[in-house]
């Protein structure tokens, strides 16, 4: 049933859409565009991302990715992860005031990233690739905009570039953004150790646990409720037994 929901809503959207497109000559913005995964962080700490690239054309396979890096928030550290076919170029810039690293001034930082396909390597129609990246500290900001170029086999280059407009809609070619959280209890920079987390093994027991014992005492309930059902039928058979008649239980006594 959930499913039939679904499909009929995403027909109805798709309807909509293509009414909307012959009608005011407009399309919707597209929903799988660059994205950068996770999309939130801690301040302060490293983080290990991947640039997310979907392939939205049916015809032409995306062979190139260049990330830049925001120029308000330059970062110490920044490595790639080695991507399968792909070759990784890095371009850097000179910063003043240098970036402070562990006690160490940074005086050249990364900004931009260029993956370049092999042959056999683009990203084809229909499927996606993620280009992994580590990087940190995090700047103590709210948010990082890593504007993204995404470039086909037909020549065709995507301008994700387009930054979030606080309360506005979404824009035609959202670039991808990273959301940055203070380092607190909330949000932790290590793995957390008493936040809650998934039901390790124990606790799965202490709720079987919970569970036998709810159900045996249902259990014993209704056990208890049928003696005392059995019990009142074989009283009755006793007095039958005995000599009364069926409705002299019911007859009021008299002096």
């Amino acid at each position: 049933m959930l499913r039939h929901r679904r499909f009929a809503a995403t027909a109805a959207a798709l309807t909509l859409g293509a009414v909307a497109t012959a009608v005011f000559g407009f399309v919707a913005p597209a929903s799988a565009h660059v994205t950068v995964n996770p999309r939130e962080a801690t301040q302060g700490g490293y983080g290990r991302l991947a640039f997310r690239v979907p392939n939205e054309s049916d015809t032409a396979s995306t062979t190139k990715l260049e990330i830049f890096l925001p120029e308000n928030a330059p970062l110490g550290s920044v490595s790639t992860m080695p991507v399968p076919g792909w070759t990784v170029a890095v371009e850097k810039r000179q910063v003043d005031p240098p970036v402070q690293v562990h006690g160490s001034e940074i005086t050249e930082v990364v900004s931009k990233i260029t993956w370049t396909a092999g042959e056999g390597a683009a990203i084809t129609p229909g499927t996606f690739q993620e280009f992994p990246v580590s990087m940190g500290p995090l700047p103590e900001i709210d948010q990082m905009v890593f504007k993204a170029l995404q470039t086909y086999s037909d020549g065709a280059v995507v301008r994700w570039i387009d930054e979030p407009q606080p309360g506005g809609e979404e824009p035609a070619a959202p670039a991808p953004v990273l959301t940055l959280t203070a380092a607190g209890a909330d949000t932790p920079t290590t793995a957390p150790t008493d936040a809650p987390a998934a039901a390790s093994p124990d606790d799965s027991d202490d709720e079987d646990g919970n569970g036998v014992a709810v159900g045996l005492g249902v259990a014993g309930l209704i056990a208890g409720l049928g003696g005392l059902v059995l019990g009142g039928l074989a009283f009755a058979r006793t007095r039958r037994t005995s000599g009364g008649a069926p409705g002299d239980e019911a007859t009021t006594p008299t002096s």
